[in-house]
């Protein structure tokens, strides 16, 4: 069983090694491509953290849920409410975010896994939409609706008042146990911010439990119930219970994601519930690649280098981009091209999705895989033909 569950214990180290690497050294490599700004790699973690719970759902149950943007948005509201109430600690307030995100995920899920298909897709994005519009209307005196929810000097701040002999600081920021994780120190040219390497450590662990969920037995059966959950029923396997885990785990990773977007800036608004966002989610992880360990966060590290990248250009930037094009069609290249960046940024996102669920439906990691395969039958196939030039001779 233990060669069933875990058949690359070996690989797997191996590569969560270098995957802790290249994620603690991001500041040095980013900027090398010009993202190795704080905020821009903080997203870079963060959305890596929601695609990598996402993928738990959708990657090994087959199960499409367009909802996951409502725990996003939970976990922001529960992390804004713990700075206000108790303090500008990291720790609970991203405890308190999964734990209530948690909740709201196995009701949502109860109810919404009792369909599947396209109708457990239009459930979870029912219910979704019904959260964004409660957060925006009923439930403003606790979301403060369209304006958003925001730490201000006059909170309680329980725990920071003990600490500070019952005298709050006007202006909160998030801080762990002293360390303002709003600092950033520059170095040769480097950005290193506090607020992003908290948020990288949570990745890693967030990512090896992930790892461990698809190596373990309970990850079996998800596969299993994607690949045929009738065959299932019919043996007597009730799926449901293991379905709906997937979905409270997922929900709570979504949740943990919606606090650590308030570390840099304590503001929780309803924006973050809307179904863009969860669709977002779902490009992320087909992109990178459906069921795999690193594809998710490969795919949510493209979405939001290309956002900050092509949203900003403008026909300025085109043309100096298109410089070595004769003048004449210099212009009608540039405005063609302007089409698709800037406020339109998401037509160029849009035609690479295409490409990639036409070409490699199993996203940008199986592109990988072909590569490494063609190089390794080209490099056999160059062995073999050695071989039969030294026996002729």
């Amino acid at each position: 069983m233990k060669i069933l569950t875990n058949p690359s214990a070996g690989v797997d180290t191996t590569m969560m090694l270098v995957f802790v690497v290249a994620v603690l050294t991001m500041p040095f490599w980013l900027t090398l491509i010009g993202a190795g700004y704080p905020d821009l790699m903080q997203k870079f973690v963060i959305f890596g953290l929601f695609a990598t719970g996402f993928n738990i759902l959708f990657g090994l149950t087959g199960y499409l849920s367009f909802g996951h943007a409502a725990f996003l948005g939970i976990g922001s509201y529960t992390a804004v409410w713990s700075f206000k109430l108790l303090g500008m600690n990291p720790i609970p307030a991203a405890i308190f975010a999964v734990a209530v995100s948690g909740v709201f995920a196995l009701v949502i899920g109860f109810i919404s896994l009792r369909r599947s298909g396209i109708y457990f897709s239009i459930l979870t994005l029912a219910f979704a939409q019904m959260c964004y519009a409660l957060a925006y209307s009923v439930l403003t005196p606790i979301t403060n609706g369209e304006t958003g929810l925001r730490v201000i000097g006059d909170d309680p701040r329980i725990l920071d008042g003990i600490i500070t002999s019952g005298v709050n600081p006007s202006t909160p920021t998030v801080n762990l146990f002293g360390l303002d994780l709003t600092q950033t120190w520059v170095w040769n040219g480097y950005y290193f911010n506090a607020g992003f390497y908290f948020c990288a450590i949570i990745l890693i662990i967030g990512s090896y439990i992930a790892m461990r969920i698809f190596r373990s037995p309970f990850g079996l059966m998800l596969k299993a119930v994607k690949t045929n959950q009738n065959r299932l029923n019919y043996t007597g396997v009730n799926t449901k219970p293991y379905t709906l885990a997937a979905f409270v785990i997922s929900g709570m990773y979504a949740g943990l994601a919606g606090a650590l977007l308030c570390i840099t800036d304590p503001l929780a608004g309803a924006e973050r519930m809307q179904w863009t966002a969860s669709g977002e989610v779902v490009l992320m992880v087909i992109l990178g690649g459906m069921g795999t360990l690193m594809g998710p966060m490969l795919g949510a590290g493209i979405i939001k280098f290309a956002e900050q990248k092509f949203s900003t250009w403008g026909k300025t930037e085109l043309h100096e981009f298109f410089a070595f094009i004769p003048d004449g069609i210099r212009d009608t290249v540039v405005s063609v091209a302007s089409l698709f960046v800037g406020s339109g940024w998401h037509l160029t996102l849009g035609l690479v999705f295409m490409l990639i669920v036409i070409y490699l439906p199993g996203g940008i990691v199986e592109g990988g895989r072909r590569i490494l395969m063609w190089a390794s039958g080209s490099n056999r196939r160059n062995r073999k033909l050695q071989a039969a030039a030294q026996a002729a001779e």
